[in-house]
């Protein structure tokens, strides 16, 4: 806490420091300013234009700071238009995807095994040490890919069949792992336009309400709900579509994962059965 306040109070000291001395700079403009004004028209035109130059230039910031603020107010008012109240429950789907898609895209990340140096440190392992030095290795080793081989290498006393066994059995325990959670995004795939269709649905009825209570059909009379009925079909199918890329790029990964795993989980079988071969010839 010391630092903290310590660091604080520099921080406080530097900026009272930098506003006097910008105060005596801005006085001493001013009392030059004077003097200034006895020079030539035709010298100070200059000095205008790139005064003015540099005042545009100061404000094109503030102009695009001025177009993120104005987008952000737009779809503030868009959102409150279509109905705070769907539309919030519909992008309540949309952070929990999200939260889920993240998660899963960190987990697949983190599976990922460079296979070929796995099988080649597990063949190495196996000509020094033995069953014990390979499993060291696979236990040392991150991904399922590792683990299928552990579960298999740590079957080996009980024959090849048990081993291709546990391999195939342990594959499909990984295979579940990587699909941990898909059917809650697909879930929320579905759930978002079909919110968005139900407060279509509200508005349009909302409209039809306002044309019998008016007794006449007019534009502005059924605008404010067929409003609500577009934004509300327009949130859900954007979200839809956002999880939906995402859900596709997950099955991508996991794809690419499972056909990894089931061809190191071959060529695993492959270097035990060089293995067994060898030690029987012993």
């Amino acid at each position: 806490m010391k630092k903290v306040f310590a660091t604080l109070t520099v921080l406080a000291m530097l900026t009272f420091g930098s506003a006097a001395v910008m105060a005596e700079e801005n006085e001493a403009v001013a009392n030059e300013q004077p003097a200034v004004e006895n020079v030539d028209e035709d010298a100070a035109a200059p000095a205008d234009v790139e005064e003015v130059e540099a005042q545009e230039e100061d404000q094109a910031p503030a102009k695009e700071d001025g177009g993120v603020v104005a987008l952000h107010k737009t779809l503030k008012i868009k959102f409150i238009e279509g109905g705070a109240g769907f539309m919030a429950l519909t992008l309540i789907t949309l952070v929990l995807g999200l939260g889920i898609c993240i998660e899963r895209l960190i987990y697949l990340s983190l599976s990922k095994t460079n296979t070929k140096a796995l099988l080649a440190k597990v063949e190495a392992a196996l000509k020094e040490g033995g069953i014990e030095k390979a499993l060291e290795v696979c236990r040392n080793t991150r991904g399922p890919v590792a683990s299928i081989f552990y579960q298999g290498l740590s079957r080996y006393d009980e024959g090849i069949d048990v081993v291709e066994k546990t391999v195939a059995s342990y594959g499909g325990v990984q295979l579940g792992l990587l699909e941990k959670n898909l059917s809650w995004i697909s879930l929320f795939i579905a759930i978002a336009p079909s919110l968005g269709f139900l407060g279509t649905i509200i508005g349009m009825i909302a409209a039809f309400d306002k044309i019998q209570q008016v007794g006449d059909i007019s534009a502005t009379v059924v605008a404010g709900g067929i409003k609500v009925a577009l934004l509300t079909t327009l949130l859900g199918l954007i979200i839809a579509i956002i999880l939906q890329l995402f859900y596709n790029l997950i099955l991508y990964l996991i794809e690419s994962l499972v056909n990894e795993m089931e061809d190191s989980s071959i060529s695993l079988l492959d270097i035990i059965v060089e293995y067994d071969a060898a030690q029987k010839k012993k």
